[in-house]
């Protein structure tokens, strides 16, 4: 082989490097806005996340809002029937006074 052919070999050898090269510098390139991209998607998930946690942490304060008011409506409402059912008593009494009074007058 000759120093020209050598020369040859190497000069070809030197531009394929420079293309790869050029090749990974251009795959760094978008492997960089790639990875901007993921970061950018991760800030906007992170905010997401939070907005999140803030409408759970609402609806957590509002059934908890919601559950005493069931509680206390229940109260209520078993009051109410207790005091129905004197109401009844009662009634039926003052129906019992009512049917004695009148089988005294007949």
């Amino acid at each position: 082989m000759t120093n020209e052919e050598f020369q040859k070999i190497i000069l070809e050898e030197i531009r394929a490097l420079r293309g790869e090269v050029v090749e990974l510098k251009q795959g760094q390139t978008r492997l960089e806005q790639r990875q901007t991209k993921l970061e950018e998607g991760q800030k906007h998930l992170e905010i997401g996340q939070e907005e999140i946690k803030k409408d759970l942490k609402a609806v957590i304060e509002q059934t908890v809002g919601l559950t005493e008011f069931r509680q206390e409506a229940n109260e209520k409402l078993d009051i109410l029937i207790e005091e129905n059912d004197i109401i009844k008593e009662i009634n039926g009494r003052h129906e019992v006074d009512i049917r004695r009074l009148k089988r005294r007058i007949i």
